[in-house]
């Protein structure tokens, strides 16, 4: 007979803390779609701009700004005419990559599922 595991609703606690605490640093319609696109390259604001589908220049500067805060992203002023800024994970950011790759994983798979597609 298999036993179930017991319940412990300490470590139940710490890791849906430990949830709320990336859900409150990924919220939002943008930061994931954004870390998605920096995963790949660092890119200039109008780059990250246009492949961020949806998003004002306001609404990413903000969202930017806020990554770079929670030490996910770096941001490099170039000395340009006129001056070109380009925006890169950190290497602390990278460690988000594989959760992006595995978002990315079951979106595709969901969309085959609800589509009928399987």
């Amino acid at each position: 007979m298999i036993k179930e595991p017991k319940h412990d609703p300490k470590r139940c606690t710490q890791h849906i803390m430990s949830v709320h605490d990336a859900m409150y640093i990924l919220n939002g319609r943008w930061k994931i779609s954004i870390i998605a696109s920096l995963c790949f390259n660092k890119l200039r604001f109008t780059d990250l701009l246009r492949e961020v589908e949806g998003i004002s220049g306001k609404m990413l500067s903000r969202e930017l700004k806020n990554l770079e805060e929670n030490q996910l992203v770096t941001r490099t002023v170039l000395n340009t005419q006129p001056i070109t800024v380009e925006y890169q994970l950190t290497e602390y950011g990278h460690t988000l990559k594989e959760v992006i790759d595995s978002l990315a994983k079951w979106g595709a798979n969901h969309r085959k599922k609800i589509s009928g597609k399987e």
